[in-house]
C-alpha cells in the first residue's frame, strides 16, 4: 500500500492534514473512494489498517485530521482546541476534502465513513452537503440523546468563567465518566474502546489520542448533537443514498445498541430506501480495532462493493 499526505488551507487559514492510501499494485483497478471522518481525540492515521484492507480490493482511502486533532493541530497545546464555530468548520473541511477528491477522481463513486464524533459530523453532512457521495457509513454512533441542552449550558458557563480553551476535566467526566462502568475491574480509563488490550494500549500511548478537549469544544459538540436530530434537519437527508450503521452491542456511546436501533428506525420512518444495521455481539466502541476486526472490515468492504 502506498501512503501519501497533503494539506489544504481551510476557511480559518489553517492547514488541514490529509492521509491518502492507494494500492501499489498496477493490476488493481480503482473501483471507488472512501473518505473517513475520524473520532474525538484521535487521528485519521489510526485508519491505516482499514485502508490496507480496502486498497487491496481497489479502493482509494482518504482521511483528514479534524481541527484541533492530529497533525492539523499546530502543536500539542492546540489538541482539543477547535476555535469558534469549530464544528461547523469541521463540516466545511470535510466538504472541501470531498471537492478535492472529486477533482482527483471524478469517475469513481465516493462514500463517507464517520466514526464516533466523525459519525455525528457525517450525520450533519448527510443533510448539508450530501451531493458528492454515493452513500454514508456510521460507526460507533448514536441517535437522539437527552440532557444535551444542559450540557451545552454548562459548557457555555465554563467558557465564560475559564475561557474557551480551558481543558475541561468536568465536561470530559460528564461525557465519558460512566463508560467504563460495565468493564470491571478497569485496567485503563479507555477499556470501553475495545476488548483488545493491545489496541487500547496503543491508543493510550499515542500522543495524538486521549487528550482533554476544551470547554469550547464541548459547547460546540453538545450544540451539534442537538442539531443533527431535529426533525426538520433529518427530513433534508436524501432518500436515495444508502446508509450503513455498524457498532458493538456493548458500546456505551450507542447505548449498547439501543441508540443505534433508534437512529435506524428514524431513518426508516423518513423512508430512506436502503438502511442496513450490523451490531456485533460483545463489541465495544471501536469495532475497527476490536478482536473481530477482520470480520468487521470484511463486512464493510462487502457493503461498499454491493453499493458501487
Amino acid at each position: 500500500m502506498l501512503e501519501q499526505t497533503f494539506t489544504f488551507t481551510n476557511d480559518a487559514q489553517n492547514e488541514v492534514f490529509v492521509y491518502e492510501w492507494k494500492s501499489e499494485d498496477p493490476s488493481v483497478q480503482p473501483r471507488g473512494v472512501l473518505q473517513i471522518a475520524h473520532g474525538m481525540a484521535e487521528t485519521a492515521k489510526r485508519y491505516e489498517r482499514l485502508a490496507d484492507i480496502l486498497t487491496t480490493r481497489g479502493w482509494i482511502v482518504l482521511g483528514g485530521d479534524h481541527r484541533g486533532h492530529g497533525r492539523t493541530a499546530k502543536s500539542d497545546t492546540e489538541l482539543g482546541c477547535i476555535g469558534k464555530g469549530g464544528f461547523g468548520g469541521m463540516v466545511r473541511d470535510m466538504s472541501e476534502l470531498s471537492r478535492i477528491i472529486r477533482g482527483r477522481y471524478p469517475d469513481l463513486p465516493l462514500f463517507l465513513l464517520g466514526h464516533s464524533m466523525g459519525s455525528f459530523l457525517t450525520q450533519k453532512m448527510m443533510y448539508t452537503a450530501p451531493e458528492p457521495y454515493s452513500g454514508f457509513i456510521l460507526s460507533g454512533t448514536n441517535g437522539p440523546r437527552s440532557m444535551l441542552a444542559f450540557g451545552e449550558r454548562l459548557a457555555r458557563l465554563q467558557c465564560l468563567m475559564q475561557g474557551e480553551r480551558h481543558p475541561s476535566l468536568m465536561l470530559n467526566a460528564l461525557v465519558f465518566g460512566s463508560y467504563n462502568k460495565r468493564f470491571l475491574p478497569p485496567r485503563t480509563p479507555f477499556d470501553w474502546l475495545s476488548r483488545d488490550e493491545a489496541e487500547v494500549d496503543k491508543y493510550v500511548n499515542d500522543p495524538h489520542c486521549g487528550f482533554l478537549c476544551s470547554a469550547g469544544f464541548f459547547q460546540g459538540f453538545f450544540s451539534l448533537l442537538q442539531e443533527i436530530h431535529q426533525p426538520k434537519r433529518m427530513r433534508e437527508i436524501p432518500k436515495n443514498k444508502p446508509i450503513y450503521i455498524f457498532g458493538g452491542d456493548e458500546d456505551p456511546v450507542g447505548l449498547r445498541g439501543d441508540g443505534v436501533k433508534k437512529l435506524a428506525a428514524l431513518y426508516n420512518l423518513l423512508l430512506i430506501r436502503d438502511v442496513e444495521v450490523k451490531l456485533y455481539p460483545g463489541g465495544r466502541h471501536e469495532m475497527l480495532n476490536e478482536t473481530n476486526r477482520d470480520e468487521v472490515m470484511r463486512d464493510l468492504a462487502d457493503w461498499l462493493e454491493r453499493h458501487v
